[in-house]
């Protein structure tokens, strides 16, 4: 949650305990202050058992970070090295799987990629794919067969001529018949 949203909490929090004190049932103050019910009473119940005290903030929620500020900032010099100053490179990519192989042998903490990846954008840093390749690639090969083969493999496409979606409508009036003028419309379709 943004700060401005943890303040915007804090806030209504506070008008929920003056109305409180002011002796209104929690149902009124969950709907003057735009909140849900259950909100509203647990918020009173907090109140009741602790004042206006109970109802601050205590931080944001979660587990907190496994790596000290002093290693976040290494961790954020190592990811601006490049992946090939630590081991990785066939390709300059940092990968969740790469970042959270790092943090485990840099600081002796295991992370997952996905705890890896949100580690690297709160460090400003995005994680990437690779392109998966095969190391024997021959683009020459590839392209001489695309230039020869591919031509003949490939299945020629739909002929090009009106045509319609619908299976009860037939194409673009374009290349139907009309009748006669003064022929009543009954002449049959073809």
């Amino acid at each position: 949650m943004s700060a401005a949203g943890r303040r915007r909490r804090e806030t209504v929090r506070n008008q929920a305990a003056e109305l409180f004190e002011q002796k209104i049932k929690p149902l009124e103050v969950a709907r003057r202050l735009r909140v849900s019910p259950k909100s509203a009473y647990q918020w009173h119940q907090l109140w009741r058992d602790g004042g206006v005290r109970a109802l601050a903030s205590r931080g944001p929620s979660g587990s907190r970070c496994r790596l000290s500020p002093r290693c976040l900032e290494k961790l954020a010099a190592y990811l601006e090295e490049g992946p090939a100053a630590h081991g990785w490179d066939q390709d300059q990519v940092w990968t969740g799987a790469r970042v959270a192989t790092l943090i485990g042998r840099k600081f002796h903490v295991s992370y997952s990629v996905s705890g890896a990846t949100r580690l690297m954008r709160r460090l400003g840093f995005t994680p990437q794919v690779p392109a998966r390749r095969a190391a024997e690639r021959d683009e020459q090969a590839i392209a001489v067969w695309k230039e020869a083969t591919w031509g003949e493999v490939k299945a020629p496409g739909r002929p090009v001529t009106a045509s319609s979606a619908s299976r009860t409508k037939p194409g673009s009036p374009a290349g139907r018949r009309r009748a006669a003028p003064g022929a009543g419309g009954a002449s049959p379709r073809s």
